[in-house]
């Protein structure tokens, strides 16, 4: 009986520590949002790789909290290499509005780790 419960055990542990080591840590991404009369824009801060090409999606909220699945989204636009973006006048004058990055993920091989991968950002809320 001893022996079934080391044997148990063991392949417990193991499989915590496998679960775990192929997950990697994802650049952390800033996103900011300024504007007036509905003109927004702003800059995805992260590193170099993260910053450029980013889609950037604008939202109006509609509750208390930014949600994304339910809030109105207004405009959106892809960073460039300075991760600077712009929606142009988007109509929307008044209320709270927010900045929202997707996550980016890098082709590579299917047995490689995510290293790299740039995690999704929201910035903080604008009131007009």
């Amino acid at each position: 009986m001893r022996s079934r419960t080391i044997v148990v055990a063991a392949i417990a542990v193991t499989g915590v520590f496998s679960a775990g080591a192929g997950a990697a840590e994802l650049t952390p991404t800033d996103v900011t949002i300024k504007g007036e009369n509905g003109d927004y824009h702003g800059r995805v801060d992260s590193s170099k790789r993260c910053e450029s090409n980013r889609s950037v999606v604008v939202y109006k909220m509609t509750g208390a909290k930014p949600k994304p699945s339910q809030d109105r989204k207004i405009g959106s636009d892809t960073t460039d290499q300075n991760g600077n973006w712009s929606i142009g006048n988007s109509g929307y004058k008044h209320g709270k509005f927010y900045a929202r990055a997707a996550k980016r993920e890098f082709a590579r091989p299917a047995a490689a780790r995510a290293a790299g991968d740039c995690a999704a950002g929201t910035s903080d809320v604008l009131k007009r």
